[in-house]
C-alpha cells in the first residue's frame, strides 16, 4: 500500500508546495482514495508534480469540517466529478476559531468549509459509523475516554448569536483493511488520539498496525510546562501500542520532537510530498 502526503505544513519533496493543511493520497489493492484536500488547490498541483492521476481517484473522505482540509474540494470537483465524497452530516456546520481580543473586541474567525461543497452531487452525508466496503470503513467516537487536547480550547461552534465549544462530532476516522494490515487514518485527531485509539479497540477488538494522523498539539507560542507534560504523557501512552505512528500537520514540529524523544523509531514525521509504504 502506498500513502502519499499531498500536502501539509512542512517542506518535504523537492518541487512540492507546503501549507497549513492536510491531504493524503492512498493507493490500496482496490481503491485510489483521497483523505482531505488541503487548504487550497496546492494538493492538486502537488499530485501533478508527483505523477498522481487524480482523475482515477474513486473515493474521497473529508475527515472533519475545517477549511484547511477541504479547500481543495471545489477545484478537485472540476477535474473529477465521479468520486463520492464522504463527510459527516455535521461537517458543514458553523465552525469558528477564537483568535483573541483585538482593539475592536473579540475576533471570531470562520474556519468551516466552503458551503458550495454541500451542493456537489457527489457529496455523501453520513451519520456516525459507515462501511464503504470490505476495504474501507469510517468510524466515530461515541464516548471520549481522555480529555480533549489543550489546543482545542479556542475552537467553537456558532449557535444563534453566540458561540459554544466545538464537540467535534463532525470528525470521523478512516480504517483501511488491505492484505492483512489495518491502517487507521485521522485528519487532526481533535477528539484526542488516545480516545480515538480506545474507540478503535472497542469496535475492532484489536490494535491498528499503522496510525497516520495529526495530533493537534501545535502552538504558535512557547509551550508552558504543563502543556509539555501533556504532550509527553500522550507519547508515553502511544508507546505502549504495538503500532507504528506517522504524524504531520497540526502536531507541530516542536511537539513531534518532544514525542520522538519518548517514542523513538515508533514515531515518524511525514512532510509534504513524502510517501509511506506499507507492506
Amino acid at each position: 500500500m502506498r500513502i502519499v502526503n499531498l500536502i501539509e505544513n512542512t517542506e518535504g519533496k523537492s518541487g512540492c508546495a507546503f501549507e497549513h493543511g492536510l491531504s493524503f493520497y492512498i493507493e490500496t489493492k482496490k481503491h485510489k482514495v483521497l483523505m482531505d484536500l488541503g487548504q487550497t488547490d496546492n494538493s492538486i498541483k502537488n499530485a501533478k508534480v508527483l505523477g498522481i492521476d487524480l482523475t482515477a481517484v474513486d473515493t474521497i473522505v473529508l475527515s472533519h469540517g475545517h477549511y484547511d482540509h477541504s479547500g481543495g474540494i471545489m477545484p478537485f470537483s472540476r477535474i473529477n466529478d465521479h468520486a463520492p465524497i464522504y463527510m459527516q452530516q455535521s461537517a458543514g456546520g458553523e465552525y469558528y476559531a477564537d483568535d483573541g481580543k483585538k482593539s475592536e473586541g473579540p475576533c471570531y474567525r470562520y474556519i468551516g468549509i466552503d458551503k458550495e461543497i454541500l451542493n456537489l452531487p457527489q457529496i455523501r452525508l453520513i451519520l456516525g459509523d459507515y462501511r464503504i466496503d470490505d476495504e474501507l470503513e469510517l468510524f466515530t467516537i461515541k464516548n471520549r475516554t481522555h480529555k480533549l487536547p489543550f489546543t482545542n480550547k479556542r475552537l467553537l461552534i456558532k449557535v444563534g448569536g453566540g458561540f459554544i465549544p466545538d464537540n467535534f462530532e463532525h470528525e470521523h476516522f478512516l480504517v483501511i483493511n488491505d492484505e492483512g494490515k489495518k491502517i487507521l487514518m485521522s485528519g487532526c485527531a481533535h477528539n484526542g488520539i488516545l480516545s480515538i485509539l480506545d474507540a478503535y479497540k472497542e469496535k475492532y477488538e484489536s490494535f491498528p498496525d499503522v496510525v497516520i494522523s495529526g495530533f493537534h498539539l501545535m502552538l504558535k507560542r512557547e509551550y508552558r510546562e504543563n502543556e509539555l507534560e501533556e504532550v509527553r504523557d500522550i507519547a508515553k501512552e502511544l508507546k505502549r501500542y504495538p503500532t507504528k505512528f506517522f504524524t504531520c500537520h497540526c502536531t507541530g514540529e516542536a511537539a513531534f520532537e518532544e514525542m520522538k524523544k519518548i517514542m523513538g523509531d515508533q514515531l515518524e514525521y511525514v512532510s509534504s510530498g513524502e510517501t509511506v509504504m506499507i507492506s
